[in-house]
């Protein structure tokens, strides 16, 4: 028996009624543009676990390996585990579940699928720009560990040594601290270079300048764009050809390669941490990983990061979570599906730590540091840290070739599902019966081509200063954390959290615990919110590596870049309710009453005999006529 108070319109508080007859045998229900007769059906996964490991392949990459493990040891060690498991239940996994739960329920990518209330459409819009925005400059960091990979196949690692052409002469190989700690001794010759203890402030690693002065050959700001390098465009070329011919064909080719990247990196970290904990230092690095600081929890900055770091390694907000949920069964059990994919992605980022700081640990040891003084966080981990501790070890090349394949894979599969989302979004804006043969291989096609032609502006000398403002602003926390909150609102507030716990319920065959819809409602909300206000009250202008400071433009750029997608959500509300006839109330009831799919009037009732014509009218007004024995 099909509840068509639920299913033939939107429930009014007292009773009432909006959005479709529901009187009699003959009901009245909204559908999706293009359902109906000449309705393509949707594309599904082969096999579940091709979705749970396009799940694992797009939300575990590049910030489980050099993110998480630098803010545990920053905010206090396995401290941090406390501020970070807390707000992964009442943040992380029932945001990840609503957005998986939403695509699966509806059916449709990024877009579409807030159709269960037309008025918040923009959330969809937002989404995509966001994404949009990460397929643009995310795959820089894989042209960048591309290039690595192929440099790291010669008999002495270029970044090793201080004999090459882009070597400065305040390039010194081993820094030899422990030689100068005697403050008498400024004067003596440090190692077989000509410097003294006294020079060594104005030192550069050959790392550094490999990465400074040859991969990016960096100008003076971002004023100066300089000239192109041709050698990390052809790698850029590579990677986004790479891309295309892996997600031209939809799921079905897609859910068997992340078969391999992203099962892939796990035996290298593996291997990686065998090897790590062999070295002299190791055991030193891994106590300064999860030594616990008490104190650390009195700070609102270690809650802070913990709620930020889930945001970002969880993928939540940019809709491609909501995709990949689209190509599953209707009866999927999605709410097992989205604990099992938390537990994997935690465990990921918990696991790469004790990788990460084993070799720092043994970094540390052979310079004769501070184990803090060799952590950083973001590409300074990977390009800069990373590589000088393998250029140490013996057999130096393989350990390089073997850390750069798994830092390429962890970011190709992510890449992948987000154009994969972005495109599936697209896609969906066009009905069934516009479909062409080679409609997805052009939309691919023209989506690779539009981000590889802004990627040019970060192959040039400038271009680590460009790729900085996409980073910092265009898919920051900030944005993040507002899409999540709108989604929450939408789905807990306009639609209603008991009306999706009950069409969770249709499609898994049982009820979620209440505290999902608790969170939906109040808690998951107030912590964006909270995060939120406090990313934006103690907001701090970009800067590179802490000494150049943006220019004013700069910054108005990276607010544009921010307020892109922020801004897509007021001002489609604002939009549709001016541009809807009625009063405020009607608009209101008329423009939040869902929009169901041809797929919601199978699955609801088995005695549906048939499906007669679409009636005219607007885009949110289209219904379909059925008949039902009840």
């Amino acid at each position: 028996q099909v509840d068509w108070d639920h299913w033939c319109g939107t429930a009014m508080p007292g009773g009432g009624m909006v959005g479709g007859a529901c009187n009699g045998q003959d009901k009245r229900m909204g559908v999706a543009n293009g359902a109906g007769p000449g309705y393509q059906e949707r594309e599904t996964w082969t096999r579940q676990m091709d979705f749970i490991m396009s799940c694992v392949g797009f939300a575990v990459g590049l910030g489980n390996v050099w993110r998480f493990p630098y803010l545990c040891y920053k905010n206090g060690g396995g401290v941090f585990l406390i501020p970070y498991l807390l707000i992964v239940f009442v943040g992380g996994i029932p945001i990840f579940f609503l957005e998986i739960a939403l695509g699966q329920f509806m059916k449709a990518g990024s877009i579409n699928v807030w159709n269960i209330a037309p008025l918040f459409k923009g959330l969809g819009y937002a989404s995509m720009v966001i994404v949009f925005f990460c397929n643009t400059y995310y795959i820089m960091v894989l042209a960048w560990g591309f290039y690595y990979l192929i440099k790291s196949f010669s008999s002495t690692l270029p970044w090793s040594t201080c004999e090459n052409e882009w070597n400065t002469p305040n390039c010194i190989e081993i820094f030899h601290h422990q030689d100068c700690k005697n403050a008498s001794l400024a004067n003596v010759t440090v190692g077989s270079s000509n410097m003294t203890c006294s020079d060594l402030s104005d030192a550069r690693s050959p790392i550094i300048e490999f990465w400074e002065n040859k991969v990016l050959n960096i100008s003076s700001g971002l004023d100066e764009p300089g000239r192109m390098n041709w050698e990390l465009m052809l790698c850029l070329v590579a990677v986004w050809v790479l891309v295309y011919f892996c997600v031209w064909k939809g799921v079905k080719s897609t859910g068997k390669i992340v078969y391999f990247t992203a099962t892939f990196p796990y035996v290298v970290l593996i291997i990686l941490l065998v090897r790590g904990v062999t070295l002299p230092g190791a055991y030193d690095g891994i106590m300064f990983y999860i030594k616990p600081d008490w104190s650390k929890l009195e700070e609102a900055q270690v809650w802070i990061d913990a709620g930020t770091q889930i945001f970002f390694s969880y993928a939540i907000g940019l809709g491609a979570l909501t995709a990949l949920g689209s190509y599953n069964r209707f009866n999927n059990d999605c709410y097992k599906d989205a604990f099992v994919l938390a537990l994997i992605n935690s465990g990921t980022s918990f696991f790469a730590g004790f990788v990460v700081f084993s070799i720092l640990g043994f970094m540390a040891a052979e310079q004769g540091v501070d184990i803090s003084q060799v952590a950083e966080s973001g590409p300074g981990l990977a390009f800069i840290a990373y590589p000088k501790a393998v250029s140490l070890m013996p057999v130096a090349p393989l350990w390089a070739a073997l850390f750069f394949f798994m830092l390429l894979l962890l970011g190709l599969d992510s890449q992948f599902v987000g154009v994969e989302g972005f495109v599936t979004g697209i896609l969906d804006l066009f009905p069934g019966k516009h479909y062409h043969r080679y409609k997805r291989e052009i939309a691919v096609a023209i989506c690779c081509l539009l981000c590889f032609i802004i990627d040019l502006s970060m192959v040039t000398q400038g271009g680590m200063y460009v790729f900085q403002l996409f980073d910092y602003y265009s898919a920051s926390g900030m944005t993040l954390l507002w899409q999540s909150f709108w989604e929450c609102i939408v789905v807990a507030w306009v639609y209603g959290a008991d009306r999706f716990m009950d069409d969770v319920a249709r499609m898994i065959g049982y009820r979620p615990f209440p505290w999902m819809k608790w969170c939906w409602s109040f808690i998951t909300p107030c912590v964006c919110l909270g995060i939120f206000l406090f990313h934006l009250v103690n907001y701090k202008p970009l800067t590179y590596n802490n000494v150049y400071t943006y220019p004013w433009w700069g910054e108005v750029i990276g607010w544009c870049l921010a307020l892109s997608s922020m801004l897509c959500i007021p001002v489609s509300i604002l939009y549709k309710l001016f541009r809807a006839k009625g009063t405020f109330r009607e608009r209101w009831a008329h423009l939040t009453s869902p929009v169901w799919g041809n797929h919601h009037l199978e699955y609801m009732d088995p005695h549906i005999r048939s499906l007669n014509s679409l009636t005219p009218g607007s885009e949110d007004n289209k219904v379909i006529i059925f008949e039902s024995v009840m």
